[in-house]
């Protein structure tokens, strides 16, 4: 009898959860592109119904909208809705109902769909991102079937922002996404960055369109992010995101940095992504028909934009893409993420700091007996809380090469006198800010210097959390 009782329970779970699967099931299937009942074998419209099919795949195109932008579903509306909820239900678990909201309502613009810009769009679509602007002038071609992310040999000689948008359809046909085959350029301008985007992303390879792009943006108030050197890398472990002042060892990115600042003068601010490896190879030789090498200037199509060939290993610019667009998600949904800061310190350098804290503990206290931290702590401290300059410069306008250099004017000293020279209780001064910190009090530096005393004390606070230490 009770053999026979588990056999029904097991039976009615069975049926349960195929209901489950079918009522899923006739969901997604309701929600693809109507079909025509003419339609011949296969995927294409009988001639007779060519343009029925065309005007039904429009209107659920628009129906597929969720920007709110365009009068569409709300991004809390659409996560509602059981499919999409399921279909996110990891970024919900992750981020929470409300910040996924935020990923859903969002609308993010792409330009530039390469081996980058596929994999950083393709990511953020998955992700929930409700509104996609894509933009590219360029077609599919066979020779990048090798890093980009949804194209095919079909979609070879079509625009990369079609093919984007015929594939991305078919994942999160929720998603409002519009095509433009279109070279950002002054005139494009205005039809590519209005519309208030919450994020633009910058995948472009050429300089010229990126410095113009990256300047209307901080221009216009708009966050965005660009992509710096992809090709001729194969390191992934070197893949950084900071701010374009810190991206010293990339070619393209200082090039871009030097125009910015020479035509715009902007110094900073905009976070790039970019490899701390240098480049493994260079532009090929251009060869013409003949196969003899000529000049690439006589077969530029648009002017300024790269002919000769980098060699690109296609799982370097998927990453950055990756990249790109796990920064811009966690940005819209608030979510906090702390980069590891672009410091190139080696172990004599952390070696040299703990002994100098051990020599300044005994000559102010007569004691190191209250240093408890090891060259690996100094590690942290120095690298992960105040990226390898001092604490009273966070902000300083003197990175980029500044951020590579030794530490010859640095010291670790206690924040609180009265507290052990802990990982939660250490700052990293030059050596005439230390002496004037050790003369003051905390209660002076919190009244006559607010915003450095909570600056410091927030990021003490991160250490203690991660550490665990007093």
């Amino acid at each position: 009898m009770e053999q026979r009782a588990k056999c029904v329970a097991l039976v009615g779970a069975g049926v349960v959860l195929g209901s489950m699967s079918t009522f899923f099931l006739l969901e997604l299937l309701s929600r693809q592109v109507l079909v025509c009942p003419l339609l011949s074998q296969g995927n294409t419209c009988n001639p007779k119904c060519n343009d029925l099919c065309g005007a039904i795949r429009q209107e659920v195109s628009v129906a597929c909208s969720t920007s709110d932008r365009n009068d569409g579903i709300r991004g809390s509306d659409l996560l509602k809705d059981e499919i999409v909820s399921e279909q996110l239900t990891r970024n919900i678990q992750f981020f929470g109902f409300e910040s996924q909201t935020k990923v859903t309502a969002s609308y993010v613009v792409v330009i530039g769909l390469g081996g980058v810009g596929s994999h950083a769009a393709s990511m953020l679509l998955r992700s929930g991102v409700g509104r996609l602007l894509l933009v590219d002038f360029d077609q599919v071609s066979v020779s990048s079937l090798n890093r980009h992310a949804v194209a095919t040999r079909a979609d070879v000689g079509i625009p990369k922002a079609e093919c984007l948008k015929k594939h991305f359809s078919s994942i999160f046909p929720e998603c409002s996404i519009e095509a433009k085959v279109l070279l950002y350029d002054n005139l494009s301008e205005e039809e590519i960055l209005s519309g208030h985007p919450d994020f633009v992303l910058d995948c472009i390879d050429n300089i010229d369109t990126k410095v113009a792009l990256l300047a209307a943006c901080v221009r216009r108030g708009l966050k965005v992010l660009s992509a710096t050197g992809a090709g001729a890398r194969a390191d992934p472990s070197r893949i950084r995101v900071a701010d374009l002042r810190e991206s010293t060892n990339d070619p393209l990115s200082r090039s871009v940095r030097h125009r910015l600042r020479k035509h715009h003068g902007i110094e900073g601010g905009i976070p790039v992504v970019f490899s701390l490896e240098k480049p493994k190879a260079k532009l090929l030789p251009f060869k013409g028909p003949s196969g003899e090498e000529e000049n690439p200037s006589d077969y530029q199509i648009v002017p300024g934009f790269r002919v000769r060939i980098i060699p690109v290993l296609g799982t370097i610019p998927a990453i950055f893409g990756q990249v790109m667009a796990s920064y811009v998600v966690t940005q819209l949904a608030g979510f906090q993420v702390e980069m590891e800061p672009v410091v190139n310190l080696d172990t004599e350098h952390y070696q040299m700091l703990h002994q100098r804290l051990i020599e300044h503990e005994e000559s102010l206290y007569g004691t190191a007996m209250q240093v408890q931290v090891d060259v690996e702590e100094v590690k942290y401290i120095v690298k992960e809380l105040w990226h390898g300059r001092s604490a009273r410069e966070p902000y300083a306008k003197d990175v980029g090469r500044g951020m590579w250099r030794a530490v010859n004017e640095l010291m670790l000293v206690r924040w609180d006198s009265e507290k052990p020279a802990s990982v939660s209780n250490l700052i990293l001064l030059k050596f005439m800010e230390a002496d004037e910190h050790e003369s003051r009090t905390l209660d002076d530096i919190k009244e006559k210097e607010p915003e450095f005393f909570q600056t410091v004390t927030t990021v003490l606070k991160r250490a203690q959390l991660e550490f665990g230490s007093e």
